[in-house]
């Protein structure tokens, strides 16, 4: 058998992590002391957190510098918005308003229905709010339109506000030419049907009304929008059912999510402390090791409180992600936990507790040290995100996991050797007086359950483990069978099949309105806009950004006019300059040169004010221009987003398209590739640091194996379970590459480290050693992210249904997969 079994790096520190543990075990109260003291301190910056808060959607959700962050810019820059005079189809950001859409199960265009809006109409625009002794309705705050009116609804302007006028009119879908002008009534009418053989409408299931405010006075705005929810949460209708938002909705409603969860803390640390100590409870009353386990999970709470409140001091900003870092940490320091005592319990019972602890240090502070290290790099690798909500947690999550790795070192090595020291003189574990090691002559069976302990097994020296027995004398000889490595290999290509399947059918983006509690009145709403508006899509502003002779016919034919409207999801295009033609046509105006067609300009500007919004010009020159592109919902949004910009790269003439939506479509753009190049990139860095401190460089690249088998079958299954690749789900993803290292690095290093010759026998002793802490600290994780599954917020069930894949997966590959697929190529030993 080929021998590359290489210790050049892992046998110093191993040395190292020896003599550390025998210093911690013979002076245990200063390391027991120095981490409480500095979680104390560090934990006080916790005081600042709320002045840390960074909740704002679009800093948190979208990328830093996106593309359509710039094309905003220029758009601000280029067509200031003009106060006086409002139009929602030209705003550079979504507004401010407040929007309802009412629905009738069959037809919302009758008398009674429509006068059922008309009222709600009305007491919108009377609603009064009260603010520094003064009295705003509608009318003071409103978005100003022609001639200083406030912002209407094009459908009740054309019913002029008389439900009964719905008898007289006869209603063209999608435009509607009336006395208005052209209408587009998309926007206002949804589920609508039409008669056969026109555009007139017969019926239509929903209506929507939305009422824009200036803004400029954000408390009084943010005032009156949360009278208007109020008004319309309490508003009792006979005919219609109404749904209802605004544009500060998403924002409170996100605000709300930490608090939903707070409970559930309190429920995962109960859970897991019961899981732990139950783990840890013998039956012998000497051995049992129940302070163990409750101070392994304060150690990670100690963790959490120390790495928090150092990134609070330095002013690190606090996401609403980052909430869900509790719940992984104590997984992971669990895990170590697990394994620091299951090696405790292999070191010889009559040694002094430091040189027990120096054995222990031996055994697992390496491969602890390579499952840290490699965690703390994976999630600091998410820092260079360009989704803030992602950065902030990979570096809350990366500094917790480097001090839940020094504390279990520390603290939790220091009460394992006090705990030794009780052992050592056969005191009780829970009233620690001593206590005779067998049933004293005549006492009765009661004193024997409970006052009676110390034993181990003589003929080894060490402490019986019913979980590593487990594992040596039933798993491992079963897993370790002919047969049985069959159906696993037969098990394993389903499960890839499955995977890679999953992964073909992944879907990108997150969907703004799972920022939203499943309880919150605005899911309502989106849900009504999908089912009675999801036709057409946005209106798109398309910027050209040079001097044009918009005179000229041929010329017009370059601003890609009819490559817009080529694409399937475009179905119409608007522009000021086709208006102006139009004007010019029917005044007998000839506008083919660039100086008749300057001089009329004007003239057209002042019958239709509306379009000077859409000019940067100057009496000689027009230097920039803007038309509109109608979008339908009829592909995907990266699909419409990445389309519309190679139909503006592609043009001869210099075009810029953008929406205010387009700030959050932009992450369509970029999560796949950001995803898959972190991930590599981690799994990189992952391999060298196995390379580098594990003693078999075939071994490590089954590590990597492990890790990138278990990211398919996770990024699959989470497909097929309704989970989309966004900036929640890729935090995930780089947690699973931790886990992931986790489950497999112990048992690899346990059968590398193993002196056995012939495969089988390696392996079996690999699950005798990690098989038991991997199980407990991979079912200590999943008892702790469980009751996530019941959170009323999508991030917090994305998080349980991502890790419960990542603990499942995690642990077939690490008590099932990668111990049979070591016996088949297993090209080391150790010398």
């Amino acid at each position: 058998m080929a021998r590359c079994y290489t210790d050049c790096l892992e046998r110093p520190l191993r040395i190292f992590f020896c003599a550390l543990g025998r210093l911690i075990g013979s002076h245990p109260w200063w390391f027991l002391t120095a981490p409480l003291v500095l979680s104390a301190g560090l934990g006080s910056g916790f005081y600042l957190v709320e002045n840390r808060l960074a909740n704002d959607i679009e800093e948190q959700f979208t990328p830093v510098n996106g593309a359509a962050k710039t094309e905003r810019r220029y758009i601000q820059d280029t067509f200031p918005e003009d106060g006086s005079m409002v139009s929602s189809l030209r705003l550079s950001t979504a507004g401010t308003y407040g929007t309802f859409i009412a629905t009738h199960e069959r037809d919302i265009l009758t008398a009674e229905s429509l006068q059922e809006i008309l009222d709600l109409d009305v007491h919108v625009r009377n609603m009064s709010v009260e603010m520094d002794n003064q009295t705003f309705q509608y009318a003071d705050l409103c978005a100003r339109v022609a001639r200083g009116a406030c912002y209407s609804n094009d459908i009740l302007k054309i019913l002029n506000y008389n439900a009964r006028n719905v008898e007289l009119i006869n209603l063209t879908f999608p435009w509607y030419d009336g006395r208005f002008g052209r209408v587009p009534l998309y926007t206002s009418l949804g589920s609508v049907s039409l008669n056969k053989g026109n555009r007139v409408v017969q019926s239509a299931e929903a209506i929507q009304l939305s009422y824009f405010l200036l803004g400029d006075n954000k408390m009084v705005s943010d005032r009156w929008l949360k009278d208007f929810m109020a008004l319309m949460s309490n508003a009792s209708m006979k005919k219609i059912k109404v749904s209802h938002t605004t544009s500060m909705s998403m924002q409170w409603e996100f605000e709300k999510t930490p608090a939903s969860i707070v409970q559930l803390f309190s429920i995962t640390y109960a859970i897991t402390i019961l899981f732990t100590v139950l783990c840890c409870w013998r039956l012998d009353n000497v051995r049992s090791k129940i302070w163990v386990g409750g101070v392994g999970v304060l150690s990670t709470g100690l963790a959490v409180l120390s790495s928090f409140g150092m990134l609070l001091f330095l002013g690190c900003p606090f996401v609403m992600t980052v909430a869900s870092c509790p719940f992984m940490i104590l997984g992971i320091g669990i895990d170590d936990m697990f394994i620091m005592v299951s090696c405790w319990q292999r070191t010889r019972v009559m040694d002094s507790p430091p040189d027990r602890l120096a054995s222990t240090y031996g055994m697992a502070a390496v491969s602890i040290t390579i499952t840290s290290l490699t965690d703390a790099l994976a999630f600091f690798m998410g820092c260079c995100s360009p989704l803030g909500s992602v950065r902030s947690f990979s570096l809350y999550a990366g500094a917790a996991v480097v001090f839940c790795y020094l504390y279990n070192i520390t603290f939790l090595g220091a009460f394992l050797a006090l705990n030794g020291q009780r052992e050592a003189e056969n005191r009780h574990w829970l009233i620690c007086s001593k206590i005779p090691e067998e049933l004293p002559p005549g006492s009765s069976g009661a004193f024997g359950v409970c006052c009676v302990g110390g034993s181990y097994d003589r003929a080894t020296g060490k402490e019986a483990d019913p979980v590593s027995r487990f594992f040596e004398r039933f798993y491992g000889p079963f897993v370790t069978q002919a047969w049985t490595k069959g159906l696993v290999s037969m098990v394993y290509v389903g499960y890839l099949a499955g995977g890679i399947y999953g992964c073909s059918t992944l879907e990108e983006g997150l969907d703004v309105s799972h920022l939203a509690l499943d309880d919150s009145y605005i899911i309502r709403y989106y849900n009504t806009q999908r089912q009675h508006f999801s036709e057409y899509g946005q209106n798109v502003i398309v910027a050209v950004k040079q001097p044009f002779p918009y005179w000229s016919q041929e010329a017009q034919k370059m601003l890609c006019f009819v490559d817009f409207e080529n694409l399937s999801y475009v179905n119409s295009t608007s522009a000021w300059f086709l208006s102006f033609k139009q004007y010019a046509n029917e005044t007998n105006l000839n506008v083919s040169s660039k100086e008749a067609f300057l001089s009329h300009l004007p003239n057209f500007l002042k019958l239709n004010p509306i379009f000077r919004q859409d000019l940067n010009y100057s009496m000689d020159e027009i230097h920039a221009s803007r038309f509109f592109v109608q979008t339908l919902n009829t592909a995907t949004k990266k699909e419409t987003l990445l389309g519309l910009r190679r139909a503006a790269e592609h043009c001869m003439v210099e075009l810029l398209v953008y929406h205010p939506a387009f700030i959050y479509y932009d992450q369509y753009a970029i999560i796949t590739d950001h995803t898959v190049k972190t991930v590599l990139v981690a799994v990189a860095v992952m391999l060298l640091v196995s390379l580098i401190l594990i003693p078999n460089p075939v071994c490590c690249l089954w590590v990597a194996f492990a890790v990138c088998s278990v990211l398919v079958g996770v990024a699959g299954f989470m497909a097929l379970w309704g989970v989309s690749l966004d900036s929640i789900s890729a935090i995930n993803l780089v947690i699973c590459i931790g886990f992931s290292v986790d489950f497999s690095t112990h048992i690899s290093y346990s059968f590398v480290c193993s002196a056995k010759c012939a495969p089988n026998d390696k392996a079996v002793e690999a699950l005798s050693q990690s098989g038991g802490p991997v199980l407990q600290g991979a079912l200590s994780t999943i008892l702790g992210v469980l009751v996530l599954s019941a959170s009323g917020s999508y991030i917090f069930r994305t998080f349980f249904k991502v890790m419960f894949l990542v603990m499942v997966f995690g642990l077939l590959h690490g008590l099932l997969f990668i111990p049979v697929f070591l016996t088949f190529f297993a090209a080391c030993r150790k010398l």
